[in-house]
């Protein structure tokens, strides 16, 4: 099919409304190209010659949502990204958590799992524990809001830079979690046994309701205006346990936003303790 015209202002303009709309993901105009880059492949597809075709085609057709849903969500992510997190996490908060809860089960929430480096850090992390410290049961959920980034984090299939940076930053997790997989390496089945997928938007409750120990809510929240900032910690809130801890991303805060939480440390949040 010919070429599609460049996107006008206000062609422009709805589509970001679109956008905002099916994930709550606040785009400015600096981001046409980017929304021209993902969506032109897309319209080949469909056959459809312009964007308010493809956008028509989203808002009539709920098939389309999902496609929609995974061309303009943004999905950067690494193990062990923010490496003090992960030392808070295995230097503190594990060793804590066993202590208090002797024989239970540790439940963390990936809750932006994006392909999966963030919720197989958590594994790898629980499961090093495990080898120094003794049994410690656990279990990982990790959504998303793109079906396709979900799919790839179930198949924990890596390359490129994100196996170099982690052979790079932790050798030994590399060789013991990992298997050669073509031109890169695979997840060990055993960091997978205690993970479970679903797709998710964060700007609802979670369904069914759980509660978590641990909250990994990391680089999201710069994606979204102030009311729907608002919008995801009020949702997350439920599914935190009382002694609970909600993590951040390194540019990310909520103490501008009225919350239930309160500050522990940067990028790390608890309940404030007169909630039950």
């Amino acid at each position: 099919m010919g070429s599609v015209a460049e996107l006008n202002p206000a062609t422009l303009a709805a589509l970001i409304a679109l956008v905002r709309k099916h994930t709550g993901i606040a785009m400015t105009e600096r981001k046409s190209v980017l929304l021209e880059r993902r969506l032109r492949p897309r319209m080949d597809a469909l056959a459809l010659g312009s964007y308010q075709a493809y956008m028509d085609r989203v808002e009539s057709d709920r098939s389309e949502i999902p496609h929609f849903i995974d061309l303009v969500t943004t999905n950067d992510t690494q193990f062990f990204r923010t490496p003090q997190i992960w030392d808070y996490i295995a230097k503190r908060f594990l060793p804590e958590w066993q202590r208090s809860h002797p024989g239970a089960c540790l439940n963390i929430w990936s809750a932006a799992s994006a392909s999966g480096e963030e919720l197989y850090s958590a594994a790898m992390l629980c499961e090093e524990f495990k080898l120094q410290h003794g049994p410690l049961p656990y279990r990982i959920l990790a959504t998303d809001i793109s079906q396709q980034m979900l799919e790839l984090a179930a198949a924990g299939s890596y390359a490129g830079r994100s196996v170099e940076r982690l052979r790079a930053s932790h050798p030994a997790l590399a060789a013991r979690y990992f298997v050669a997989d073509g031109a890169g390496v695979r997840v060990k089945d055993e960091l997978k046994r205690n993970v479970s997928f679903a797709r998710h938007n964060l700007l609802q409750p979670l369904r069914p309701a759980q509660q978590f120990d641990l909250i990994l809510l990391r680089n999201v929240l710069i994606y979204f205006d102030a009311e729907h900032q608002q919008a995801v910690i009020d949702c997350a809130r439920p599914s935190m346990k009382p002694h609970a801890r909600l993590i951040l991303g390194e540019s990310e805060s909520i103490q501008r936003l009225a919350s239930e939480y309160s500050f522990e440390a940067p990028m790390i949040y608890a309940l404030r303790e007169s909630q039950p």
